[in-house]
């Protein structure tokens, strides 16, 4: 055996795997009380038609009838199980695949510690916490020990060093360098005790901002750390138990002050007192230990790429909700925004607002209002009731990202019944053009080529944008704003322009549309070709589906 893996073997004390095991089962027991106390089981999970399945996951469905209810009472008694380590390893084995189903039920309900527990409690199936201080030990006197191996101490610590390391890279963003969303979530809370008056103050708001970004990057070394260890434990209670005073953000805190304690030295828990432990028997490893590596090894692979999906995407994950989940993400956004979906009959053209309250639960339009992918698998289980069945759906949905002036977040051109959902990034996201609050708010157009036969051009804030400024032009073919003889665009207002064999009965733009324009058959190109615009000294080039012109000096 290597010496590294003599390391990853070798026995130490089992008391932070012991406390480690009290404190989760008593966690998640709390956490179930309170899905029952706030009626969260028959909000979440049975009254609504509807439910936001994961990609991948649409066949997880809640259960009929009283089942969801009966299966919280049976987490409620496997945390109880998992607490006194009575049948432990079954116990946990179940707990895992059933809060793991409960978890993939729907989006709406993702919060990261949820998917924490989830990751923590799948490690725990092979780590032996119950090996003292549990009903099994006392019923199996054989199994007792005051060791255990170190990989299970070192994998519970892993994976919270992926939620700190990950959780300080997602802070290193613009936004909150700049203070935000903290500054509006502090300026809420001047009634905090003691230093409530202090969070208009703007080095509070940075304090928080880099304070938070600094206890993510550095806690895990310095608790590990001796000449630290006592500082960073200060901190950790500190930093945790303010964010559950100030933020309703359920178990979190004492998920994280619980795992974040088995970074102290194993025999801090007996208070100080070492323990002579034994000596590894074996030299070779068994094939049961080599699958284990192979297993642990698959699963921080996954840890460690998953993450990285938020920097693959385009755009920034916090408005397009792209690489969003499962990337330790946490308290970076703040959003405000409304969402209106309409169906569109093909065959007349006749044109009808959804009401959203007869399909979805108070949470889960609040939720959806803002997150694009939530839009496309709402749209999807539309057009699949039997009232929508050809329909097309698009939505107008106008956003607000950590207190800028809201704009357009999807392509209301876009019918959304007809969109793919899959990993694949999605070009019907709208990108993020509001400048960071504090700076003057920029006017932008949405020009929209996804319409067979039509140019669109859509007012994509609340700003009016003077369409008589822009011009578009692909080889000597030119088209001004004054063409098509509008001088702006208003809130909510758009412009269609048509090639001449354009079928314009077949358009249903969802915009307040101001008039339409036929283009001459030499300016018909404009919706085929790539052209560029000018605006205001300006020029960009538009090759895709979707082009955005905003103003390059706000406040204009």
């Amino acid at each position: 055996m290597s010496p590294f893996l003599s390391r990853f073997f070798k026995p130490i004390d089992i008391m932070p795997l012991v406390f480690f095991r009290v404190v989760f089962g008593g966690i998640i027991l709390w956490e179930v009380w309170r899905y029952f106390h706030y009626d969260r089981i028959f909000r979440y999970y049975i009254e609504p038609d509807f439910h936001f399945t994961y990609w991948g996951f649409g066949w997880v469905q809640p259960l009929p009838g009283d089942g969801m209810i009966w299966l919280f009472h049976f987490i409620g008694l496997l945390s109880v199980f998992i607490l006194i380590g009575f049948f432990y390893r079954p116990a946990m084995t179940a707990f895992f695949f059933i809060f793991t189903y409960v978890f993939l039920l729907d989006e709406t309900q993702y919060l990261n510690h949820l998917y924490l527990v989830c990751l923590i409690s799948f490690l725990l199936i092979f780590v032996p916490a119950h090996r003292k201080w549990s009903v099994d030990a006392w019923l199996r006197p054989a199994l007792r020990s005051e060791s255990a191996p170190q990989w299970a101490l070192w994998i519970l610590r892993g994976q919270m060093a992926v939620v700190y390391i990950y959780g300080a890279i997602a802070k290193m963003n613009s936004d909150w360098l700049r203070g935000e969303p903290l500054r509006e979530w502090l300026g809420d809370r001047t009634d905090f005790p003691l230093i409530g008056h202090l969070f208009t103050e703007e080095w509070m708001i940075y304090a928080f901002s880099y304070g938070g970004l600094l206890f993510d990057l550095l806690i895990v070394p310095l608790i590990l750390w001796r000449r630290t260890r006592l500082l960073a434990l200060v901190l950790a209670l500190g930093f945790h138990l303010t964010n559950y005073q100030l933020f309703d953000i359920g178990i979190f805190p004492w998920f994280s002050i619980a795992i974040t304690m088995i970074f102290l030295p194993p025999h801090w828990f007996r208070l100080g007192r070492k323990i002579a432990m034994p000596q590894i028997q074996s030299l070779r490893l068994a094939p049961a230990q080599r699958l284990l590596l192979f297993v642990l090894g698959i699963f921080f692979f996954v840890q460690f790429v998953m993450p990285l999906r938020q920097f693959i995407y385009p755009g920034y994950a916090s408005w397009t909700e792209e690489g969003h989940n499962l990337s330790w993400r946490m308290k970076l956004r703040d959003k405000a925004g409304v969402a209106y979906f309409f169906a569109t009959n093909p065959q007349d053209g006749m044109t009808q607002m959804i009401s959203l309250e007869n399909y979805l639960g108070q949470r889960q339009i609040g939720k959806m209002e803002d997150r694009p992918p939530m839009m496309l698998r709402f749209a999807h289980y539309l057009s699949s009731l039997p009232e929508y069945e050809g329909y097309e759906i698009r939505v107008w949905a106008m956003s607000s990202l950590n207190n800028r002036s809201p704009q357009l977040l999807v392509d209301p051109t876009a019918n959304l019944a007809a969109q793919p959902d899959d990993l694949r990034s999605s070009d019907w996201i709208v990108p993020l053009v509001q400048p960071p609050s504090g700076e003057p708010r920029s006017p932008a157009l949405l020009i929209s080529r996804r319409l067979d036969g039509a140019l669109v051009f859509i007012n994509m804030t609340e700003i009016p944008f003077l369409l008589v400024d822009i011009e578009l032009q692909a080889g000597d073919i030119v088209l001004s704003g004054e063409d098509l003889g509008m001088v702006y665009l208003a809130e909510d207002e758009c412009a269609v322009a048509t090639v001449p064999q354009a079928a314009t009965a077949d358009l249903f733009p969802i915009c307040n549309e101001r008039g339409r324009y036929s283009l001459s058959a030499e300016q018909a190109i404009l919706q085929e070709q790539d052209f560029l615009v000018r605006f205001r000294g300006e020029q960009l080039t538009c090759t895709g589906l979707l082009c955005v012109v905003y103003d390059p000096v706000p406040g204009n």
